[in-house]
């Protein structure tokens, strides 16, 4: 932290603590259960967050969110955003995910090649109440528990073991020094491997799966899956709307042009890498790019891939260019403002990843209709999986919650002052006890949300594509 004159105060461990005693006494554990009552229209927060979306992929990202309860969740962080901001929270801020929901955990590899577990998706990253993420990542599980089907009981042990687990891992990490807080990780391999009788063998066999899976996704699956072979030349395949190259998107315009300007920003974007790595960027040529639809939450917005190739056809690189808006936290949080949001994306996931893609960097500039917009980029695929949160079962969601809060309270710790964060959260139940209250509640509204949403697409006041 700074003080007014801009030079670093560094408290001791004791004033630290007395910090989140003090926040605990401001704000009791307890009262982070509240809920309370909310006369919003989630649909019209829905509606005024598609304005700035493309306009033809809106009707997707409706038919996405209907399928389920979950989905519905996914989709709505601006919903969420706008209730947490009326309910009692810590006053201790973190660097938030921003939306913390389970499925926005996950594989990938790291600069060293070897499988990492960690958040990853930061669209929405922000500074906030530490409390925030943990009330979407535990109510994601009540909900995602509910549309597997899971009893009441099962419900209530898969979240308040997150909850626990979010807690005791800040405890420890309290204890720690500084390099070793930073340092700090969640090798899937060696988990597994160290699970004993934690595991059954049907959720380690799926999981070795996974993790297989993962290894696997590279650039060469990605050229073979994305890409066809045209007169000798590899060129990503068209399936509208879903994915359709530059030049059906902008087919009245100049492909030439499209090109040149697509190159100029890539010159923009290696600028804001570490300068290895613009090195190495520079030794690929542009070949094609396409518009790709992505997720739940971040359907209509604008995000491209980009083929790349290397010394021939058989050395590419695909990279994802995504639109990056405001934080929905913005809204609702007295924080920074950033000239680029793409950098916004890119500096918080930097700071809460143990590991950081290599090709991560930002980027900004007009397009066909002369709006200027942010962007953050990354590689499309460098092992990335992700669990089908709809094929757990209460065993194998239990444990999954206990990991994804690990690695939360992992990256809070970085962020944030984790000693603080400790004395606030204590060694009791207290926290537990309050965030499986707040998950049934927030269940039970998002229930009533995707009803509202269904209402809405029978009257016609929004229009879904569904089966995409």
């Amino acid at each position: 932290m700074s003080d007014t004159d801009g030079h670093v105060v560094h408290p001791t461990r004791e004033q630290r603590v007395r910090n989140g005693l003090a926040a605990r006494r401001v704000t009791p554990v307890a009262s982070l259960a509240e809920l309370g009552a909310s006369s919003r229209d989630p649909i019209a927060l829905l509606e005024r967050q598609a304005r700035s979306r493309v306009p033809q992929l809106v009707p997707v990202r409706y038919g996405r969110m209907t399928t389920s309860a979950f989905a519905f969740f996914r989709g709505a962080a601006l919903v969420m955003a706008d209730d947490l901001a009326r309910t009692p929270h810590s006053g201790l801020h973190t660097q938030l995910c921003g939306d913390a929901h389970a499925s926005n955990f996950g594989l990938f590899a790291t600069p060293e090649r070897r499988m990492a577990f960690d958040v990853n998706d930061f669209d929405e990253t922000y500074p906030g109440p530490f409390e925030w993420d943990v009330k979407r990542l535990t109510a994601s599980l009540e909900i995602a528990g509910r549309d597997n089907g899971f009893t009441a009981k099962e419900r209530r042990r898969i979240v308040r073991a997150c909850v626990a687990e979010y807690r005791e891992t800040m405890c420890r990490q309290a204890q720690r020094g500084n390099l070793a807080v930073r340092y700090s990780h969640l090798d899937p391999t060696v988990e597994l491997a160290d699970s004993g009788d934690r595991w059954d063998a049907g959720i380690e066999k799926r999981t070795r799966k996974a993790l297989d899976k993962a290894s696997r996704r590279d650039n060469l699956q990605a050229l073979d899956k994305l890409t066809v072979l045209v007169d000798g030349r590899r060129r990503i395949v068209s399936e509208p709307p879903l994915i359709v190259p530059v030049e059906e998107v902008f087919a009245d315009l100049d492909a030439e042009a499209i090109y040149g300007d697509l190159r100029h920003r890539l010159r923009s974007y290696r600028a804001t890498l570490q300068w290895d790595r613009r090195v190495l960027l520079e030794q690929f040529e542009l070949v094609q790019a396409a518009r790709k639809v992505v997720g739940v939450g971040s359907v209509g917005t604008r995000a491209w891939i980009l083929l790349l190739r290397g010394v021939d056809d058989e050395d590419p690189l695909f990279l994802q260019a995504k639109e990056a808006q405001p934080s929905v936290l913005s809204n609702y949080i007295d924080g920074p403002s950033f000239r680029n949001e793409g950098e916004r994306v890119v500096n918080g996931q930097r700071l809460m990843q143990s590991a950081s893609d290599i090709f991560l960097g930002w980027q900004q500039g007009p397009g066909a209709d002369g709006v200027s917009r942010d962007f953050y980029m990354r590689q499309l695929r460098d092992g990335k999986g992700s669990a089908v949160i709809e094929d757990m079962v209460p065993k194998g969601m239990k444990l999954y919650g206990r990991l994804c809060a690990r690695v939360l309270a992992f990256a809070h710790a970085r962020a944030g002052d984790r000693i603080a964060l400790a004395a606030y959260l204590g060694t009791d139940e207290e926290f537990d006890d309050a965030l499986s209250t707040f998950a049934v509640a927030y269940a039970d509204r998002t229930e009533r949300d995707l009803q509202a949403l269904h209402d809405a697409v029978d009257r016609g006041r929004v229009k879904a594509r569904s089966g995409l």
